[in-house]
């Protein structure tokens, strides 16, 4: 995702705002790239922006656009008007794209209601991941009303701990979600597993799984939640997503190590096989979840246990409860 300082192209233009005087929610960071997970994290706040504020018109803002658009919505934007960037786990030093530009949003707009929907915090202990942190808390400590949401609590206690501004906790925005209808026959196993640095499991131990898959299922595909595709419109958008909560339906099984594998079983009451990453956000986020869903957790590799588990296909449809009374925070600071 190279969209660091990007020339500013006007093939969007926020220039219907100059006549428009309805109170506005604009969405900035939204992601418009192939993360499945960041564009339903996109949906799902906008969605969520829709429901609570229902007096307001909610402005999406692509990530790809972001530059231009706080050039041409600093000329429109009225005090009243609020600010949020799409949630994730982009909040550290890993991403310093688009970490830098939610600190110029917020910089950019000193005189508005900031909310950083749901994230993770995750700077490095490297030399320069701790004077990224420095610069943010620094930068982002000189707003008056900025506040970060924080999805699981290592990261609530974190951020705590780190910022001065205000902080929240809730589940992930694509919690709020529900997607089990239309119900889909179920068939075979999906496997949705991660192929970058935040993989956590070991190759030896994913061609295990593979190999009791393979024997205990005539039907299994692979699905990730990367589908290598840039500058999506919000019409390809919603058909990705509707496209792989449509498979995931359709499977007796996901087996996922990818976070929005795990959310996206939870919101359409997959049966899911999750594997932990190299950081905090899967179990973490699973807390919210652990006693509404039909999602298993394997901390450590047990090749027994796991085959057990497969083998005996004994996997539960009837265990979901939503999260939304979660949300309330989130729903009083935005009507505040």
């Amino acid at each position: 995702m190279l969209l660091f300082l990007k020339a500013f192209k006007k093939e969007i233009s926020f220039s219907f705002l100059e006549q428009n005087t309805n109170k506005k929610v604009f969405v900035f960071l939204a992601a418009d790239y192939g993360n499945l997970g960041d564009v339903a994290i996109t949906y799902a706040q906008t969605r969520f922006l829709k429901e609570v504020l229902n007096e307001y018109e909610v402005v999406d803002v692509p990530i790809s656009k972001t530059l231009d658009g706080i050039y041409q919505i600093k000329k429109y934007i009225s005090k009243d008007d609020i600010v949020t960037t799409v949630g994730g786990g982009n909040f550290g030093d890993l991403y310093e794209q688009i970490e830098f530009y939610r600190q110029l949003i917020v910089e950019s707009f000193p005189n508005n209601k900031i909310i950083s929907f749901p994230q993770t915090i995750d700077f490095s202990e490297s030399k320069k991941g701790q004077k990224a942190l420095r610069k943010a808390i620094k930068r982002y400590g000189k707003h008056k009303d900025l506040t970060f949401v924080a999805r699981e609590k290592v990261s609530y206690a974190l951020m705590k701990k780190l910022l001065k501004n205000n902080v929240i906790l809730t589940p992930d925005i694509v919690m709020s979600l529900d997607k089990i209808l239309p119900k889909e026959e179920r068939n075979g196993v999906v496997l949705c597993l991660r192929k970058d640095n935040e993989k956590l499991l070991k190759e030896n131990e994913q061609n295990k799984l593979l190999e009791i898959v393979k024997n205990n299922f005539e039907v299994s595909k692979e699905y990730d939640t990367h589908i290598g595709r840039n500058n999506l419109t919000l019409e390809e958008r919603n058909e990705e997503l509707n496209k792989i909560w449509r498979n995931f339906k359709e499977a007796e099984l996901v087996i996922t190590d990818r976070l929005h594998g795990m959310i996206f079983c939870y919101i359409t009451n997959t049966p899911c096989l999750v594997f932990p990453n190299n950081n905090h956000k899967v179990k973490g986020s699973l807390e919210w979840i652990k006693d509404r869903s039909n999602i298993k957790l394997v901390e450590k590799f047990l090749e027994d246990e796991i085959e057990n588990f497969i083998s005996e296909k004994k996997f539960v449809l009837n265990n979901h409860k939503p999260v939304y009374e979660s949300f309330e925070g989130l729903i009083k600071l935005l009507k505040s």
